[in-house]
């Protein structure tokens, strides 16, 4: 690299830096992520000094797609709720035309009660029932008026739980849109952060020549197996189960491998394209067991294991914020969609750091 190419190399890092500074974490699915070990073994040696600028492009390039993965669990959260809220105002608005169709339906037979006693000269039946001097008749009657007394009150009380029923109705419809705002409102911020730092990294990237695209790409295959070869070499996987998955965990295996080749695309879940969590839930769902949509989600609310443990068709949780994820499909291997630009792809379950495991059909 000459000193003219270092000089713009460095004041490229530079830019991307303070946009990194500036941007503040949100919620997320695919993070930076290598691609697998080649068939012959990689120079494992550190870079030497003539890299030191192209390593400085790698580490902010993983810290410029981490962030846009923290941002992208936040965009796919958003949407899985504002879906859920969408759904909820429907049976809401549903709830309201049906009870103001029942409050108009009580209305009318209150109206014709009405129009009944006006017909009989405007007397209360109590009245009209004093006036007669048939005491058969009278006391015929005084059953009706009983009855019709109660039918009064029910009447009565039905069309108040009505229009109460209606009154709760429309302000859980008033909240729900609130919360269905708000949510669109955090799914466009995140949005917009996800392509400012896929913005910063592809101009990042683009201010390299070819050759150096090229070497960028071997340090970033390197540092992978660097850390997938200390991973093993902790003996984490000594001991470890037999690893033979369940018939669903076969099955979330085999849909998630067939999808190697296919593009990274943030918030997609198939079947063209798709997100870290995106795949996994997708897979899942296509052995038939529902989980959460986010790569958060899914370490929060699936049960965990041991890494030891682990067998094909488990989750692995990445990062400390469980901003990426990948499914174990064993021998310390993983699929998964790295990040943009990437493509589906195997990798070392030890390539990036852990934060856990969790198994989706415990």
């Amino acid at each position: 690299m000459g000193t003219g190419k270092r000089g713009l190399l460095a004041a490229a890092v530079a830019v991307v830096c303070a946009v990194t500074v500036l941007a503040v974490p949100g919620t997320a699915f695919a993070s930076p992520s290598p691609t697998p070990a080649p068939t012959t073994a990689p120079d494992l040696t550190p870079p030497p000094a003539a890299d030191e600028e192209l390593e400085a492009v790698r580490e902010k390039l993983d810290t410029l797609y981490h962030d846009a993965a923290v941002a992208t669990d936040a965009y796919n959260a958003a949407e899985e709720q504002t879906k859920k809220q969408s759904a909820e105002l429907v049976e809401l608005a549903k709830k309201i035309v049906e009870g103001r169709e029942k409050l108009d339906g009580l209305k009318n037979r209150a109206g014709a009660a009405a129009r009944s006693q006006y017909r009989g000269g405007g007397l209360p039946d109590e009245a009209q029932l004093l006036l007669s001097d048939d005491p058969g008749e009278f006391l015929d009657g005084a059953g009706r008026v009983i009855r019709g007394q109660h039918a009064a009150k029910g009447l009565l009380g039905e069309m108040t739980r009505t229009q109460d029923d209606l009154e709760q109705y429309t302000k859980d419809a008033s909240a729900r849109w609130q919360t269905l705002e708000a949510n669109r409102k955090a799914r466009a911020a995140a949005q917009k952060k996800i392509e400012k730092q896929i913005a910063a990294a592809e101009k990042l990237e683009s201010e390299l020549e070819k050759e150096e695209r090229e070497r960028l790409a071997l340090l970033q295959e390197q540092a992978a197996q660097r850390a997938q070869t200390a991973w093993l070499d902790t003996g984490v996987l000594d001991g470890a189960t037999s690893g033979k998955g369940t018939a669903q965990g076969t099955r979330a295996v085999r849909y998630a491998t067939t999808q190697i080749g296919k593009p990274y695309v943030w918030g997609a879940e198939g079947p063209d394209s798709f997100d870290c969590s995106g795949l996994t839930s997708r897979a899942w769902a296509g052995a038939g067991v529902v989980i959460p949509r986010t790569s958060q989600e899914q370490w929060r609310q699936l049960k965990r294991v041991a890494v030891k443990d682990m067998r094909p068709g488990d989750l692995v949780i990445y990062f400390d914020d469980a901003s990426h994820v990948g499914m174990y499909v064993g021998n310390g291997t993983i699929v998964h969609a790295p990040r943009p630009g990437r493509t589906i792809t195997l990798a070392g379950a030890g390539s990036m750091p852990i934060l856990g495991v969790v198994r989706p059909d415990a």
